[in-house]
């Protein structure tokens, strides 16, 4: 039928479109960046690091710039040859990295041609790049403060037996003591040291590294997944699901003009995004993962949408699936199933503050999200475990952003 005509069509490995989409929609992680802080035991202070902690690095810079060079080639007969603003918004989370990295995917999705070329020596056209402060972004910057709702969330799922089986093989003994992993600020921990070839403290050897990294997809999946996941999803990635699916459907009005979304965001971002959908692979979005998703016109007038995700400059995106759905999924069917992720009124069903239960602590549960004004700072409480639960710390920390 039509759906697998235009599966079929969709690319060839010579990254030829034969069936243009109508309209895409890219969500990708920015690129390599220094560490955001540093550990307690660190060998390199920021001076160290070019530009400081948290900025991003020229391979970063590179890895960017391929990914608008291979988003090129690949809707090569869908983009215009040249930059037309009418047809392309770029929005990108408030962070240096982020906007940088935006800056050189559009250098290698947008080189000037013709009479766009301003200066021969200079392959480049400046691009307007949008942005709104991280404490008003509900939509790119992960997860979203000042949502009592949420922190319930997070405290019942650190409580909950699904967390508690998938962390029980990071509790390790030490002198007779249970010692948990999670207790240690995975954020501190040095991966990107080892990209850079930097010297590493004794005590970071590779089966820690691993276990490090196996931590972090967890720590990543229990703020998005794992209980509740799309309670926590109408409050979180199913913001910008909406927001996806409300320029989809204005892009299939005859008066859009708009062919192009394009979104610079965080590792969170990209996580939230596919924990909402149900298509998360359980792995961390590396630098540069892109997360694709294009419309379709179908010979009968119909609507449909495909996604895929680059996770891997070596290979070809992978098509992505929305279960309940064929691939592609008809636009009003994707739009039936997501509805259940999308809320009408964030801050209302965020909830209110309400005074704090005797015995709770204050102790923020995401020290990553401790730097960020909130309103209900008894939202971090930590309820008691269930009988025969491990007393974890409440300390737990996300690497990436």
């Amino acid at each position: 039928g039509e759906h697998s005509q235009v599966n079929q069509a969709t690319c060839l490995s010579a990254q030829i479109w034969l069936w243009m989409p109508t309209s895409c929609i890219w969500v990708f992680r920015h690129g390599d960046r220094t560490p955001v802080e540093n550990f307690p035991t660190g060998l390199h202070k920021e001076s160290e690091w070019p530009q400081g902690f948290g900025q991003l690095t020229k391979i970063g810079m590179q890895q960017q710039y391929e990914l608008g060079q291979y988003t090129r080639k690949r809707y090569s007969n869908f983009l215009n040859a040249t930059y037309n603003r009418h047809e392309i918004f770029i929005q990108s989370t408030d962070y240096d990295r982020t906007i940088m990295s935006t800056q050189v995917y559009l250098a290698g999705l947008f080189p000037p041609v013709g009479n766009q070329i301003w200066n021969p020596q200079i392959l480049w056209q400046p691009i307007p790049v949008h942005t709104v402060p991280v404490s008003e972004d509900h939509m790119l910057h992960f997860p979203s403060p000042n949502c009592p709702r949420f922190d319930e969330l997070q405290n019942e799922t650190q409580a909950s037996w699904q967390f508690q089986n998938k962390l029980q093989p990071y509790m390790v003994k030490q002198k007779g003591k249970n010692i948990n992993l999670r207790d240690c600020n995975i954020g501190l921990f040095p991966f990107t040291e080892i990209i850079h070839n930097y010297t590493l403290p004794e005590w970071a050897s590779r089966d820690v590294m691993k276990k490090m990294k196996e931590l972090a997809a967890l720590s990543l999946q229990s703020i998005f997944g794992i209980y509740k996941t799309k309670d926590k999803a109408r409050l979180q990635g199913g913001v910008l699901v909406n927001a996806i699916l409300k320029s989809i459907k204005k892009a299939t009005q005859p008066s859009n003009k708009r062919k192009i979304q394009i979104f610079s965001a965080h590792d969170t971002t990209i996580g939230a995004l596919q924990m909402a959908l149900n298509i998360f692979n359980g792995k961390l979005p590396p630098y540069s993962a892109c997360q694709f998703f294009e419309l379709y016109q179908e010979n009968s007038g119909h609507y449909s949408i495909e996604m895929s995700y680059r996770n891997d400059s070596l290979t070809d995106p992978y098509p992505l699936r929305l279960p309940g759905c064929t691939s592609p999924c008809p636009l009003e069917k994707f739009a039936k199933l997501v509805s259940s992720v999308i809320v009408e009124d964030w801050s209302k069903e965020c909830g209110k503050c309400q005074t704090s239960p005797p015995g709770y602590s204050t102790e923020p549960l995401f020290p990553y999200l401790a730097n960020t004004h909130r309103l209900c700072p008894h939202a971090h409480a930590t309820p008691p475990l269930p009988p025969g639960q491990s007393n974890l710390s409440p300390c737990w920390c996300w690497y990436g952003l």
